[in-house]
């Protein structure tokens, strides 16, 4: 029986539109171009979804023929390079085992024969574009579904497959709190935090990486503030880094609590200084004191006096300056006492009302 005709022999060099002369650079900016034009989700409107297959199927063929080519590796071809002038490696090829697979076998035009390829792309339903299961040879070159072999770190070479739709995705940022005084927040300081994220190897191994963060806390700086740390959270495979967002939280001071830009502090004294009146020595936050006399007023549980510019930063506000301090008066009463002097209190009480 005679030859079954092999099919026209392609050209790729005309397909991806370049000169024989064209380097690997080349080669692969025509196939990524190329691609892109006939890329069926965004060209709907000039060409069907079939001569779209068609295309995509040409421009994988042709690239992988010529990138392979040009790398000197033989890991797509079925049987070995050929030139067209030597007849008696031509006729030991068809003599060999190798002969079976000649009706998959195609030739350019120096005389490079590889086998008809398997598609590297596939167009099904749209999000489908380019998927499939790959792994990269020893050679550099992606194969479809061939074992993966030992780990190497990522090429600098253009991979085959070019697609946008592959696109990692950020994930939610991660919120952690950070503690700060309110003389933290009143002076302004520095924190190192150190954190333990996970990150992905070039190898894609999931590792733990320990990190310090510096933390400048500014001056009036309130209890919900978020400082961001852009990429440094968890990373997992196919995703971006997460951020990480350290949210102030205030801790509880002894003395003072916060309103706002103001302070609070609450201030016992016996009933004797409640009637009479008294001076007393007033705790500021920055560790000083600061004297205030009452004399005129009666302090009655609930009173309360204000020392202004003695609270907290005004932190992006427009006036500058600080909050004021709010005291409020607590009344120590007697728990115990004689009748003679409850008497004299009531007729003292009776002539006041």
């Amino acid at each position: 029986m005679g030859e079954v005709p092999r099919s026209p022999t392609p050209n790729f060099y005309s397909i991806l539109g370049i000169s024989k002369t064209a380097t690997l650079s080349d080669i692969s900016k025509a196939y990524k171009s190329l691609v892109m034009k006939w890329n069926y989700d965004k060209n709907q409107s000039n060409k069907v979804e079939a001569e779209a297959e068609s295309r995509i199927k040409s421009l994988n063929d042709a690239y992988r023929a010529l990138s392979g080519k040009k790398r000197g590796d033989d890991t797509w071809a079925d049987v070995p390079k050929t030139p067209n002038n030597n007849n008696n490696n031509k006729n030991n090829a068809s003599s060999s085992p190798n002969n079976n697979n000649k009706n998959n076998a195609s030739q350019d035009d120096d005389g490079f024969i590889i086998s008809n390829p398997v598609l590297l792309s596939r167009i099904g339903s749209r999000g489908d574009y380019y998927s499939g299961s790959f792994s990269r040879c020893s050679s550099g070159i992606l194969t479809p579904g061939s074992a993966p072999t030992t780990p190497n770190r990522r090429s600098n070479s253009t991979p085959i497959i070019y697609s946008q739709t592959t696109a990692r995705r950020k994930p939610p940022p991660v919120e952690q709190r950070l503690e700060c005084t309110l003389e933290d927040l009143l002076h302004g300081c520095l924190k190192n935090v150190t954190i333990t994220r996970d990150v992905v190897s070039d190898v894609g191994l999931i590792l733990q990486e320990e990190e310090t963060l510096r933390i400048r806390v500014k001056s009036g700086w309130r209890k919900g503030t978020k400082i961001t740390f852009e990429g440094k959270g968890d990373e997992r495979p196919g995703s971006m880094p997460a951020d990480l967002v350290f949210v102030i939280d205030e801790k509880r001071h002894p003395l003072f609590k916060r309103h706002g830009d103001d302070l609070e502090l609450g201030v016992e004294i016996p009933l004797l200084q409640a009637l009479s009146g008294c001076t007393i020595d007033v705790p500021l936050l920055d560790g000083k004191t600061m004297p205030l006399s009452i004399d005129d007023d009666i302090i009655y549980p609930g009173y309360e006096t204000i020392i202004p510019g003695q609270g907290m930063p005004k932190f992006l506000r427009e006036e500058e300056g600080r909050g004021d301090l709010r005291l409020k008066f607590m009344v120590d009463f007697p728990t115990e006492m004689c009748h003679e002097r409850r008497t004299e209190i009531v007729s003292i009480l009776n002539d006041c009302s």
